[in-house]
Order: structure tokens, then sequence, then C-alpha cells
């Protein structure tokens, strides 16, 4: 997959837009890499400069171990992304993604860096606890946990059930659910941006009330967006929530 170098081990750019007025910046979701977003890349190009970040632990970065604190994940994605900050820049994540990248625009608008806006996708807000145990669970306990996430996908249960694929795939996924599963902000600080949260309404691990309670996470505006599906709705409803970030970006940016 060809990209163009960034100058970062934490950044991908797979299709460069030079003259582009505003970057978004991508948070990949657990177990999951910046390659994800090569499709929203190429859709959004020229227009929208996308950047892509890649967490330790996976793909090219596979011999490096997954960072397993979240807070500390932020703060060196938060220092590679200070002197990428223009043009204006919104951040976007799914699921685990959302609350790195919550967690990054809190460092950035304290370091003087502000984003323009927050996408947050498939996860509850920061301030709400998660009961779930992932993380303890054995790899046959995982394998149907992630099945459950993908329900009605069939290439990825295909995946799920060839041997090679799990044995890159699970050390990388029990990483990061070592991660998120420790975090936890009962008092998590309002961001100055506004935000925007997007659900699928038969989603197994994220309520929509979950999804509302992201509003106290901003002093800014606030809008929620549900789609039917499940945990990867934006999977199958990729025109509308490529809108959705567009129409957002619109309305975060001047012209």
């Amino acid at each position: 997959m060809a990209e163009t170098s960034t100058g970062s081990a934490w950044i991908r750019r797979f299709h460069p837009a030079p003259d582009a007025p505003v970057r978004l910046v991508c948070f990949p979701y657990a177990g999951s890499g910046a390659s994800y977003y090569h499709p929203l890349s190429r859709a959004l190009a020229p227009d929208v400069q996308v950047l892509a970040v890649q967490y330790p632990g996976r793909q090219d970065r596979a011999d490096e171990p997954c960072a397993e604190d979240l807070t500390v994940l932020a703060d060196r994605v938060a220092e590679e992304l200070l002197d990428r900050c223009d043009p204006p820049f919104v951040l976007f994540g799914h699921s685990m993604g959302a609350v790195v990248a919550y967690e990054v625009a809190l460092r950035l608008e304290a370091l003087g860096a502000p984003p323009r806006g927050l996408v947050a996708t498939g996860r509850r807000a920061p301030s709400l606890p998660r009961v779930r145990r992932v993380r303890f669970a054995d790899d046959a306990e995982l394998v149907a946990e992630l099945k459950r996430l993908n329900a009605g996908n069939e290439a990825v249960t295909r995946l799920l059930d060839d041997e090679g694929v799990l044995r890159i795939v699970l050390p990388t996924l029990r990483g990061d659910y070592r991660a998120i599963e420790r975090y936890h902000r009962p008092s998590a600080p309002p961001l100055r941006c506004p935000v925007v949260a997007m659900g699928g309404d038969a989603d197994p691990v994220t309520p929509v009330a979950d999804l509302e309670a992201w509003e106290r996470h901003t002093t800014a505006s606030f809008r929620l967006r549900v789609f039917r599906g499940g945990h990867f709705f934006l999977d199958t409803h990729t025109d509308a929530v490529r809108q959705e970030i567009l129409d957002h970006i619109a309305a975060v940016t001047p012209r």
C-alpha cells in the first residue's frame, strides 16, 4: 500500500493533498492499524489531507510492544502531531480510537494547538466506566467477541477462522484491550471544540445513551447521529459517514 513519508513512525499519509485547506487525523480501533483509513483517505483527497495514526505493535510496527496505557499513548501522538497541525485539523476516531483522539485533543488544546473538531464513533463517552473485562478472556472467547462485534460481515468472519491470521491479530488485540479496559476518566474535562458522535443502533457494546454522554465533554456544539447497524456501522454506511465528516469539517473550519 503506497504512502508518502511524514517523517514520523506514528503518522501515515496515503494520498498527498498539499493544497488541502484542512487535515483529518484518524485514529484506529483496537487491533487495527493506519491502513484501515486508506479508503477514506482516497475518497477525501485532494480536498482533505488525511493523516492516519499508526500505534505500535501492528503492521509495520509489529516488532514494537503495544502501548498498554492510553494516556501515555496520547502523550506520544500529541507530540508527533504538534508540528503537523497546520493547516486547521479535525480528529476522527472509531471505538478505542475515539478515546485516544479525545485524549490527544485535550493535550493539543493545552499546548496551544487545538483541533477544530472531534468526530467520535462507536465508543462510549470517556467519563463512563467500562464494566466488561475482555482482556482476561482466552483466545476462543476473544475470537467469539470479535465475531460478535463483526456480526454480518462474512469476510471478517472467514478471517477469524484462519489460524494464521489469529496468530498475528490476537496479541495486538489483547494488548489494546488491556489499555482500553484500564482507561476511565470519571471527571474527564470538556473540550473547547465541537464534537460529533456517531454509532449503530444495534451496537452490542455501545448503546445510544453512551454516545449521548459525549455531549458533556465539550463546551461547544454537539451532534449525535445514529445509523442502522452494529459496532462497525461505518463500514456499511461509508458514504453517509463520510458526508457527516465533511459536514463537520465545513462547519468548524473557515472557508
